[in-house]
């Protein structure tokens, strides 16, 4: 009875199929406390869940993988309605709060068309307020995207540029202060003069010994959270100020512009660059509303050293790996598919690793020692 009701719930919430058991051990789920009564509501019933775990679970979606090492909930309610033709669906579910381990999700770097389109209609809608012919204003679909923990991020950014023919072999270093990066504090060492990082309205650019060599190149100009160089007075040649990013500003507006459609600006020659670079970096996320196209949360605990951002690559043509050892969060909330899932409050440990193997690019997301508080699920 139990095997049933699982996997009824995990193809009801994800669309995903439970993988073959693979041996005895994989696939197990228990629960105990299980009680039924009826509703005040009419053909209303309510479940209750003393406590539902399951181990070695293994979901596939096309190329998409699936594993979960062990995952427990406590204290569920949930309510069951009869439909019009007379069977019952799940309508409602909570939870007190749920654990998650050996939790990874692997698969190509590419969305399936069920994703994109549920991305595109997010982006038409997303919650946000239709005009009277039924579209959305420009305003609603800029706020879709807030990136509030980047307001306050601080950090440093380290990469090593080994055997790059084009330009150099050089040791950069990018700060981060209050949110922003002030390239005037940014520096590019290498054999002979050094050379410098800024942006114009053209791009993000490095001031080498041999001229400019421009690593991105904005598809329009001016853009939100940018301030461009500065020459000298009289019209001097010489840069006064390299330029600064405002770091969520700049980020939400690149974000639209790629979701726009808008073409990447990143040039040939930073390609080549950035295939034999290693990177380094620590960045402290702040506090704040992070969201995103039909999800969102409220990351806090910086003051404790919280959604601390790591990051480090041998080689970005090869990879990068990025890890949140304290992942903290509060009033998280997510819609698709007409599924409503809210959570007061989710910690965890995140790893991402991108993987790139010839043209084709894979992902990798591991998630320890998660636990979710105040869980509903409104179907």
């Amino acid at each position: 009875m139990t095997v049933p009701l699982a996997v009824s719930l995990v193809d009801l919430l994800f669309g995903l199929a439970l993988g073959p058991s693979g041996g005895a051990a994989r696939n197990r789920c228990s629960l105990e406390g299980l009680a039924w009564k009826k509703s005040s509501e009419e053909g209303v019933l309510e479940v209750a869940i003393q406590e539902l775990e399951a181990t070695a679970l293994q979901f596939a979606s096309g190329p998409f993988v699936l594993d979960i090492g062990r995952i427990a909930a406590h204290a569920i309610t949930g309510e069951v309605r009869t439909t019009e033709a007379g069977v019952l669906s799940l309508s409602a579910v909570e939870a007190t709060e749920a654990e998650l381990s050996g939790v990874r999700l692997q698969g190509p770097l590419v969305m399936p068309p069920q994703i994109q389109t549920a991305l595109h209609a997010l982006q038409g809608a997303g919650g946000a307020a239709p005009t009277a012919g039924g579209a959305t204003t420009p305003q609603a679909a800029a706020e879709a995207w807030r990136l509030g923990p980047l307001g306050q991020a601080e950090g440093t950014i380290r990469g090593r540029i080994t055997d790059a023919h084009l330009l150099f072999d050089a040791d950069v270093t990018v700060p981060i202060e209050h949110g922003q990066i002030d390239f005037n504090d940014a520096t590019v060492e290498h054999v002979g003069p050094d050379s410098r990082m800024g942006v114009s309205r053209l791009g993000l650019y490095v001031d080498a010994p041999n001229g400019r060599s421009y690593l991105y190149q904005f598809a329009s100009a001016p853009l939100a959270g940018v301030e461009f160089e500065r020459r000298g007075a009289l019209l001097s040649p010489w840069v006064s100020e390299r330029g600064k990013l405002h770091l969520q500003a700049f980020a939400e507006a690149m974000l639209r512009q790629c979701m726009g459609g808008q073409g990447q600006g990143l040039t040939e020659q930073a390609r080549l660059l950035l295939g034999r670079t290693a990177i380094s970096g620590e960045v402290q996320l702040g506090d704040g509303v992070l969201a995103v196209p039909g999800a969102q949360a409220h990351m806090e605990g910086r003051g404790e050293g919280r959604n601390a951002v790591g990051m480090r690559s041998d080689a970005l043509g090869q990879g990068l790996t990025v890890e949140l050892a304290s992942l903290s969060a509060r009033d998280a909330a997510a819609k698709w598919r007409g599924v409503q899932l809210g959570c007061e409050r989710i910690t965890a440990r995140l790893k991402l690793q991108l993987l790139i193997e010839g043209a084709q690019m894979r992902f990798v997301i591991e998630i320890e020692n998660c636990k979710l508080a105040g869980l509903r699920l409104d179907l």
